[in-house]
C-alpha cells in the first residue's frame, strides 16, 4: 500500500487529506517509483480550490501534483534505459502528491548523484516551463529581457536560463528579494506604480523581450515599456489580459529533452534551484498555505520518507 494526497471537495488547504491504496503497477512503457519528493505549484492551489471547475468540473476524489524525484523499483515491458534502483526525474499528469507514482519512460531523465532530493523534486514543472518561454521569445546573447515575478519559481529558473544564454536579465520583484535577484544575475526593480520609469532606467537602451509571470498592472506596463510591439512578449498569467493587449499566452511544452537540459544546466553550475519550504507529504495542506502566500521565494516541496 501507497499514500495518496486527495480531496474531496473544493475549498481551503484543509480538504486536502491523506489516503492509503493499492500500490500501482509498472504497465508497457512505463516505470514505478518511489517518490522521495514532489512539488507545488500555485496551478495546484487553484485547481484545489475550485478555480477551473466551470471548465472543468471534476469527479471526485482529485489528486494533484505534476513533478517528482524518486526511486525506480519496477520497470514495466518495453522499457530501456533504466533500471530497478535508478534514481530519476519525472513529470507527470495530476498523481505526484503520492509516496509511489507511475511515470511513463519517456518523462524522465536521471537525477544528478550530488543533487538533493528536495531540489531534485521542482525542477520540472517551474524549469521547464521559464524554458519554453525563453524559447518562445527567442532569448539570446545580447537580449535584454524583463521578468515579472523573477523570484518565483518559474521566475527564478527564467532568470537563471536566460543568464546562460548571455542576456542581460532585469527582474520584477518585491524588495525583500532584491538582493536574492542580484545572487541569481538579475537586476531587480519594483513592482507598482512608476514600474516603467524604473525599468527604463535600468534599461535604458530599450528592452528586447519580456516573459510575464504575474499578469495584471504588470502586463499593461511591459506593453509601454516594449511601445506597443508585443511579438516577443508571452504571459503565462493572464489569461484576459494577454489576449486584451495583443500577449500571447502559452503553456509549458515538457518533454525529457528538455528536462535534460535543466539537468546540464544544473550540474554545470548554471542553474540553482531555490527551496523556499519542505512539507512532509502528509502535510500538504500546510505547503499549500504556504504558496497560497504569494510571498514564496523559489519552490515548496512535499517529501516522502
Amino acid at each position: 500500500m501507497s499514500t495518496a494526497i486527495v480531496f474531496n471537495e473544493y475549498g481551503k488547504p484543509e480538504v486536502l487529506v491523506p489516503v492509503e491504496i493499492q500500490d500501482p503497477e509498472a504497465g508497457a512503457g512505463q516505470v514505478r517509483v518511489q517518490v522521495r519528493a514532489a512539488g507545488v505549484q500555485p496551478f495546484d492551489t487553484a485547481w484545489r480550490r475550485g478555480d477551473f471547475a466551470q471548465w472543468n468540473p471534476d469527479t471526485f476524489p482529485v489528486r494533484l501534483g505534476n513533478e517528482v524525484a524518486g526511486v525506480v523499483d519496477q520497470v514495466g515491458p518495453g522499457v530501456t534505459g533504466v533500471a530497478v534502483g535508478d534514481e530519476v526525474i519525472g513529470f507527470l499528469d495530476g498523481t505526484g502528491y503520492s509516496s509511489v507514482v507511475l511515470l511513463q519512460a519517456d518523462q524522465l531523465v536521471q537525477k544528478p548523484a550530488g543533487m538533493p532530493w528536495e531540489e531534485a523534486g521542482v525542477l520540472s514543472a517551474s524549469g521547464q516551463t521559464a524554458h519554453t518561454a525563453l524559447d518562445e521569445l527567442r532569448v539570446g546573447a545580447g537580449d535584454v529581457v524583463l521578468i515579472h515575478a523573477a523570484a518565483g519559481g518559474v521566475g527564478s529558473n527564467a532568470v537563471q536560463i536566460a543568464k546562460a544564454r548571455g542576456a542581460v536579465v532585469i527582474g520584477t520583484a518585491s524588495e525583500r528579494n532584491h538582493d536574492y535577484l542580484r545572487s541569481l544575475g538579475a537586476i531587480p526593480v519594483t513592482y507598482g506604480a512608476g514600474l516603467v520609469e524604473r525599468v527604463r532606467a535600468a534599461a535604458p537602451d530599450g528592452v528586447d523581450a519580456v516573459f510575464d509571470a504575474i499578469g495584471g498592472e504588470a502586463l499593461d506596463a511591459s506593453v509601454e515599456i516594449l511601445d506597443g510591439n508585443t511579438e516577443r512578449a508571452v504571459t503565462i498569467a493572464d489569461s484576459w489580459g494577454g489576449p486584451r493587449l495583443g500577449v500571447r499566452r502559452i503553456g509549458t511544452q515538457r518533454s525529457a529533452e528538455r528536462l535534460a537540459e535543466l539537468v546540464r544546466l544544473y550540474t554545470e553550475g548554471l542553474l540553482k534551484v531555490t527551496v523556499a519550504k519542505a512539507v512532509p507529504l502528509e502535510k500538504a495542506p500546510e505547503a499549500h498555505q504556504e504558496v497560497e502566500t504569494g510571498h514564496v521565494r523559489g519552490k515548496v516541496v512535499l517529501t516522502v520518507g
